[in-house]
């Protein structure tokens, strides 16, 4: 992977900041993916801390395939054969039984197993979208690059056109924010970064999550306007509104952002990818990061990851056996979070 120069942050922490800020938006809104705004309110308060078992924080699937991406740049000289390496990456992945896994990327796992090329599904999930933040940090200056790394890795998963520029969006802006300073018009970021998106729905949506954010709407608000789901044209812009709206501080965006409920640990990755990327690793709250359950996608294996990514040395090896034992080992425990929410 050839290097690029970065204006304003270095490298390794610009990287770094990226899959550690995906980490922690991942973390932060694990517990409460699924719930709406109201019962988010009254069984947890305000999301300042992790809320899955004690006051360890667990990643999932976003951070997950946000390393998988990184593994793949690492080990990869050209495109393609970055696009087998991740083909490959996700398969072994998915054999280790991964939680939160979402449908369109299962079905396309399924194909990849088969040995068909063409594994991405016709869906517009944000699952392509929720990994893209590490491509636009790699490929920070070299725009031809980012987007086509960014649709060929998008295209692995996803096919549908509101799918792939979301992921080409989030590589967007995230790619802005590292060549920012922290304190750069945000709003002014995005209209930048809109330039990539072609899909005239997503385009509309985002623009709005926008308009929303520059409206001063409370997060209850701007959810309940452009929807919550897991559907890219929901996700991304309400990421694209708590980014603007309340990005200045990276803890107090991702609380607001998971108070809205919903698919909050993708929305909350997502937005975690572009505050890593503008503020640097060293302006994420390291009291949380450090309580990241590490191992396999924690965060010493994120930070390594960040510094093959830089330096050009080979990317970090985990246990694929303990990936496997560790995810086994939280399905009563995200389970048990499930039947939980039954209760009243």
């Amino acid at each position: 992977m050839k290097q690029l120069a970065i204006m304003h942050k270095d490298r390794e922490s610009a990287i770094a900041g990226t899959l550690l800020g995906i980490a922690l938006g991942d973390a932060l809104g694990l517990a409460c993916e699924g719930m709406g705004a109201d019962a988010i309110a009254r069984r947890f308060g305000r999301i300042d801390d992790f809320h899955i078992l004690g006051r360890t924080g667990f990643v999932s699937d976003d951070t997950e395939q946000s390393a998988l991406v990184a593994q793949s740049l690492a080990r990869s000289e050209d495109l393609e054969s970055c696009r087998r390496a991740f083909r490959r990456a996700m398969l072994g992945w998915f054999l280790r039984l991964p939680w939160g896994i979402g449908l369109g990327t299962i079905r396309a796992c399924f194909k990849i197993g088969l040995g068909l090329r063409r594994s991405g599904v016709m869906s517009a999930g944000n699952g392509a979208a929720m990994r893209a933040g590490v491509v636009g940090a790699v490929f920070a200056d070299d725009a031809a690059e980012r987007q086509a790394y960014g649709r060929a890795l998008a295209e692995v998963t996803h096919r549908d056109a509101r799918a792939v520029d979301g992921a080409l969006f989030v590589a967007e802006l995230t790619a802005l924010s590292v060549g920012a300073p922290s304190d750069e018009d945000r709003g002014a970021l995005v209209e930048r970064a809109l330039s990539v998106v072609r899909e005239q729905s997503l385009a509309e949506a985002i623009a709005s999550g926008l308009a929303k954010a520059r409206d001063g709407a409370s997060a209850r608000e701007a959810g309940e306007a452009l929807g919550t789901s897991g559907f890219v044209v929901h996700s991304v812009p309400m990421a694209t509104y708590a980014f603007v709206r309340f990005g200045s501080e990276p803890v107090g965006a991702l609380t607001e952002l998971i108070s809205a409920g919903g698919d909050t640990d993708t929305h909350a990755a997502i937005l975690g990818s572009w505050l890593g990327a503008l503020h640097g690793e060293a302006s994420l709250p390291s009291e949380l990061i450090d309580r990241i359950q590490d191992g396999p996608f924690g965060p010493t294996h994120l930070r390594a990851l960040a510094k093959a990514l830089a330096t050009g040395t080979p990317p970090p090896s985990y246990s694929s056996t303990y990936a496997l034992l560790r995810n086994l080992a939280m399905y009563p425990v995200v389970l048990a979070h499930g039947f939980r929410r039954l209760v009243p």
